[in-house]
């Protein structure tokens, strides 16, 4: 999916590029697209070896959480909640100790340990599923979570937003856990609608209302400040638990005796390799996106868009992050290249960029994860949990914009 998706917008690109040349005689159209080629190139590099260092220090303390036993414990945690809203799994069964440890690690934003728990928990699903190619309820659910990007911790997006000059990287942290609340609710309330699951029963009830008190608390206390410091609450609060979870890791590790220096400059190490290894990645989308806009494809989309959106009265200072939502359910390396096209063309802390930046941290890739976790399983039929996914990925968009305008707009 990936692949049809990348050849589609360069090819669609150089498609309207050539049409433009001939339909308006602006040949310059065909350089420019030639020159973003070149641009795309640059600032791909710029951008890894610009992340190596951030990468390095949050993976070198991510190991260190690892070796401390941190995402044991989450997942440990999490066990009796996962048993009430996965009713057919029996005590003890292996599953469940996988999906937590896939849920906690995605909590923190631990990408590299969570996909590996994930597949693993999806072949222990599998034992319990009477059916060797069709989803069963259980796997449907648990796919649903892992695509409506349940995280606490999206230092991705914290990184990206570093790099780029933003003042303040971690204002968009409340915007981005309330925008990731309203796609995994979603997801939630949709797949226990067309399983039938009990949610009304007491634990199920309990564990949601916790949960979502403590949300909409946050929300309502920083909405209830004056408009121009709801960003800059945001961002404290943001930094606030960065440092928190920090001096977590490291109080956390001495207390289980882990070499902390040692083991952080083990994890650091990954850091350049995996800056490196996401270098062709942004090569590839960084120049289909640069083609799009040397194309003017992209701003015909959305200028179209927005005088659609202006003759029935809505505001479109959102139009430009628009595209990172939608192209976010079939690529991230290509949602993510949006996000920093954004970026660099209006601005780190502009409110097109701000949008772009919650969004890419509260939805998921939800054909790669479908794909992923059914393949793990050796599953075709996925049943319901696509259409779940994507209503619970549209959820979290629109929360996105909504909370962008009622943050910073």
């Amino acid at each position: 999916m990936p692949g049809a998706v990348w050849a589609g917008l360069f090819l669609t690109a150089v498609a309207f590029a050539f049409l433009r040349a001939a339909w308006l005689g602006d040949a310059s159209v065909l350089s420019a697209c030639v020159q973003a080629l070149f641009d795309a190139a640059r600032l791909s590099v710029e951008l890894a070896i610009g992340l190596v260092g951030l990468l390095a220090l949050w993976l070198g303390l991510f190991k260190i959480a690892e070796a401390a036993g941190i995402v044991d414990a989450l997942a440990r945690l999490l066990s009796p909640a996962f048993r009430r809203f996965f009713p057919g799994i029996p005590e003890g069964h292996p599953a469940i100790g996988s999906m937590c440890l896939n849920l906690a690690a995605n909590v923190l934003g631990m990408d590299n340990a969570a996909t590996p728990a994930g597949l693993k928990a999806m072949r222990d699903l599998q034992t319990l599923n009477p059916s060797a190619d069709t989803a069963s309820n259980a796997q449907i659910l648990f796919m649903v979570l892992n695509a409506s990007s349940v995280t606490l911790l999206p230092v991705t997006v914290f990184l990206y937003r570093a790099q780029l000059g933003a003042s303040d990287p971690t204002s968009v942290f409340v915007p981005i856990l309330l925008a990731t609340t309203a796609s995994t609710l979603t997801g939630l309330l949709l797949v226990a609608w067309m399983q039938r699951l009990p949610l009304l029963t007491a634990g199920p009830l309990m564990t949601l209302s916790a949960c979502l008190a403590s949300v909409a608390a946050l929300g309502l206390g920083i909405l209830s400040l004056p408009h121009e410091l709801r960003g800059t609450a945001s961002g404290a609060i943001g930094n606030g638990v960065l440092l928190l979870v920090i001096c977590g890791f490291l109080v956390q590790g001495w207390r289980k005796g882990v070499a902390l220096y040692d083991t952080f400059i083990t994890g650091a190490k990954d850091g350049f390799h995996t800056a490196i290894g996401i270098l062709p990645y942004l090569v590839a989308m960084l120049a289909a996106v640069g083609l799009l806009r040397a194309s003017g494809l992209l701003e015909a989309c959305i200028s179209g868009l927005g005088i659609a959106l202006n003759a029935v009265g809505i505001d479109t200072a959102f139009l430009p992050a628009l595209p990172v939502a939608l192209l976010k359910p079939f690529s991230g390396s290509g949602a993510r290249a949006l996000m920093i096209d954004v970026m660099k063309t209006t601005g780190a802390d502009s409110f097109p960029s701000l949008v772009a930046a919650v969004i890419q941290g509260s939805t998921e890739t939800t054909f790669y994860v479908l794909a992923v976790y059914g393949g793990a399983a050796g599953l075709t039929r996925m049943r319901h949990a696509l259409p779940c996914a994507l209503l619970a990925d549209v959820a979290g968009a629109v929360a996105a914009i909504l909370l962008c305008y009622a943050f910073f707009g």
